[in-house]
This record gives C-alpha cells, sequence and structure tokens, in this order.
C-alpha cells in the first residue's frame, strides 16, 4: 500500500485538495481526501510542497510505433504501400524497449494512444498503452483500439506527388475512404444475408472468405471502434465531419490545426479533437495558419479538445506545451482537463484514469511545482501502483508559476 501525503493534490473532477492524500493499494486508487487514514505498514510518499496530480495522457502519439532513434530500420509507422491499409495493426509494430518510453514517463505522462501515421487515407488501427511493461500485450488496453484515418495534404503526397497515382487531390482523398466504407458496408450486408437465409432454410451458414481489411471498417461503421481522422485545414476537418457524419461514425478530429476558424460548427456538432502538436511550425501549407491560441478558442465554444505531442519522445513535454496554450488564452482548469480527464474521455478510457478518484487506477504523478511550468520537474511517476519512475535529485522550486 502507497500513501502520498501533504501535496497539493489536483483530482481535476473534485477539485484541489491542499494538503490531500492519495491512498493506493495494489493497482488502484482507494481513497483520496484531506484526512484519510494512512494504514500502518504503508510506503508513505510525503508531498509537501509538491503537486499530485492523476498521471498524463497523450491522447495522439506514435510513441513505440515510430521508434527512436528516428531512422529507417524503426520507421515502422506508415505503410506506404497502398491508400488504404485499414487492416494493419499497429500493436504489431509495438516495440516495449523504444527508449523513448522512459523520457516520457519522467515527464509524469503514464498513458498514450499510440499507432500509425497520415501517410494514408486509413491507415490501420492504433491503440491505447500503459508505459510499463515487456511485451506489447502487456502494455495495451484491451478494446482500446481505434482506426486512422487521414485527409489533407499528408496522402496527396505520398501516392500524387511521389507515386503519380490516385489519390491525387483533396476530392480523391475523399473518394478513396468513401469507397473503403462502401465496400466494408457491402461485405457486412453479405454476412448478414448469409445468416438470413441460412436461418431462413435452417442450414449451415456459408459466409464470404474473411477479408482483413473490410473486417477492421465493419468495426468502425458499427461503432465499436473510433475513427481517428488527421486534419489540419478548416475545409479537410469539414470534410472529415461531413464523411463522419454521412456514415454514423463515432469519431475525434486528429490535430484540428485550423480548429479555431469553425469553432462555433465543431461545438454544435460535438466534435472531440486532439490539438497539436503545439510546437509546430509552417512546414506545410495546410498549417500556415498554426496559432496557439486555438485550443483557448476551442475550448471557450465549448468544444471538448485533449492536447497532444504527436510524435515520439517529445511527448515527455506534455505538461510544458499545455502550459504555453493556457499563456495564450486556454483555460487553466481546462489545461489540466486537456492532458488528464478530457484525454482519457476522448480514448475510451475515463471509467480506468484521467482523474484521482478511488476506484481508478493508481496513475499518478508527483510534480517539484506546477506542471505546466519550465522550471518544474517531474519527481515520481506511478503506473498501476508501482513507483516506474524516480528523479534522482529534487527540481527547483517553481516560484514562477505557483
Amino acid at each position: 500500500m502507497i500513501a502520498i501525503t501533504n501535496g497539493k493534490v489536483l483530482t481535476i473532477t473534485q477539485g484541489t485538495i491542499e494538503g490531500g492524500t492519495v491512498l493506493i493499494d495494489g493497482t488502484k486508487i482507494v481513497a483520496v481526501g484531506k484526512d484519510v487514514a494512512v494504514p500502518a505498514g504503508a510506503q508513505v510518499i510525503d508531498a509537501t510542497g509538491k503537486w499530485v496530480t492523476p498521471g498524463l495522457i497523450d491522447a495522439h502519439s506514435h510513441l513505440a510505433v515510430f521508434g527512436e532513434p528516428s531512422v529507417w530500420a524503426n520507421a515502422d509507422g506508415n505503410e506506404t504501400t497502398a491508400p488504404n491499409t485499414a487492416q494493419l495493426r499497429g500493436i504489431d509494430s509495438l516495440n516495449p524497449n523504444d527508449p523513448a518510453i522512459a523520457d516520457v514517463r519522467a515527464g509524469g505522462v503514464t498513458t498514450v494512444y499510440t499507432g500509425p501515421g497520415s501517410a494514408n487515407i486509413i491507415g490501420g488501427t492504433g491503440m491505447v498503452i500503459k508505459l510499463w511493461g515487456r511485451t506489447a500485450d502487456e502494455m495495451l488496453i484491451p478494446g482500446s483500439e481505434g482506426m486512422k484515418m487521414a485527409l489533407g495534404e499528408n496522402p496527396k503526397r505520398v501516392y500524387g506527388e511521389m507515386r503519380k497515382t490516385y489519390p491525387a487531390t483533396r476530392m480523391g482523398n475523399a473518394a478513396v475512404l468513401r469507397e473503403a466504407l462502401v465496400a466494408a458496408r457491402n461485405y457486412m450486408d453479405k454476412i448478414d444475408r448469409a445468416k438470413e437465409e441460412a436461418a431462413r432454410k435452417n442450414e449451415p451458414v456459408k459466409l464470404p472468405d474473411r477479408d482483413l481489411k473490410l473486417e477492421a471498417l465493419a468495426k468502425v461503421l458499427r461503432r465499436e471502434m473510433k475513427a481517428r481522422i488527421h486534419a489540419h485545414r478548416s475545409d479537410d476537418i469539414l470534410t472529415a465531419i461531413r464523411i463522419a457524419e454521412e456514415f454514423n461514425l463515432d469519431y475525434v478530429i486528429e490535430h484540428c490545426t485550423e480548429g479555431y476558424k469553425i469553432a462555433d460548427v465543431l461545438a454544435a456538432k460535438g466534435t472531440r479533437a486532439t490539438i497539436g502538436p503545439l510546437g509546430m511550425s509552417r512546414g506545410k501549407m495546410e498549417i500556415i495558419d498554426v496559432t496557439l491560441k486555438n485550443p483557448g478558442i476551442l475550448a471557450k465554444a465549448g468544444v471538448k479538445i485533449s492536447i497532444q505531442m504527436d510524435t515520439a519522445g517529445n511527448t515527455k513535454h506534455l505538461a510544458v506545451y499545455t502550459g504555453l496554450a493556457v499563456r495564450e488564452g486556454l483555460p487553466e482548469e481546462e489545461g489540466f482537463k486537456a492532458m488528464t480527464i478530457n484525454a482519457a474521455e476522448i480514448i475510451g478510457v475515463a471509467d480506468r484514469m484521467g482523474s484521482l478518484e478511488a476506484g481508478k487506477d493508481a496513475d499518478v504523478a508527483v510534480w517539484s511545482g506546477h506542471p505546466m511550468c519550465t522550471f518544474t520537474v517531474c519527481e515520481k511517476t506511478i503506473i498501476n501502483g508501482q513507483v516506474v519512475y524516480q528523479r534522482s535529485d529534487p527540481g527547483p522550486d517553481a516560484g514562477c508559476c505557483c
């Protein structure tokens, strides 16, 4: 049993507790409060003068799939051989020994959603992983898979510009996505008809041959799996929503760089978005209007957002970049939610993580000061009740933010 005592405890969902205690038994939090009794024999972590938060969550990363160092041998995130590779499963590229994982844990991050990149219109499934474990299967949160989809420049460049093939335009991008979803719908209808006919004739079912690509997309159509749609420009964002509504998909907009231009529309539609990476410059035409004000504008409009770092090792800076968004207008409370409970809700694991509450997974970070301050360090990271990172020297007082 572990008791984190005397800290400034940010529960996220139940307010802030000064001098609070977080009690952990095994892999779960069993109590959070001001006057929690600490059982005899418990390991006590004195957090006097420190901040205690849920473990941070990056809802859009490529950690352990785009491995580090960034060389050809580790480039396993984009299967750039066909615009539709829905049959791919990100877990088959996941490297539990990626050295970036330890760096990210040291940044107070305990969970990420990771998976394929955006070279293809449909890139395959990503998944939620805890940043602890020897094997991919140990790290995986079962049932957390989502289907990576992408619009805009990346698939246009890979297929139209580099390969001189379809799709070469934004129209082509959208058409490939629609064609794939229609094919999956037809596949589902074939299976349904075969089952109906077998029941009518009281005969064994004669199913069509399995098609892994269509089988995966059928889960998206049945809303068993979210469509995670990469879109930067406002028109691409609206195309993504247009298609998602046409096929009744459970969707999330990834990056949403120009979301601030249509914030009212996104709020009215109940769109969820992962925003970032906030450190990107104008490297492509579709992100020429990038601004750090985007998260604040979207959150104030009522859009549920999380902050994402997109890459691998840079996820360790999630708290600092969230602080930049707060500096540019994102309310501080929304900033904390954007890297905890909002992220957990977007990736479908809010029943287990994203806040400090009894019954949730014991994923906790202890900070030397305000987590978004550049002077602050994460001193301890706990995942499933195990201390998986311990800083050897204490961080400086983060007086600039406290």
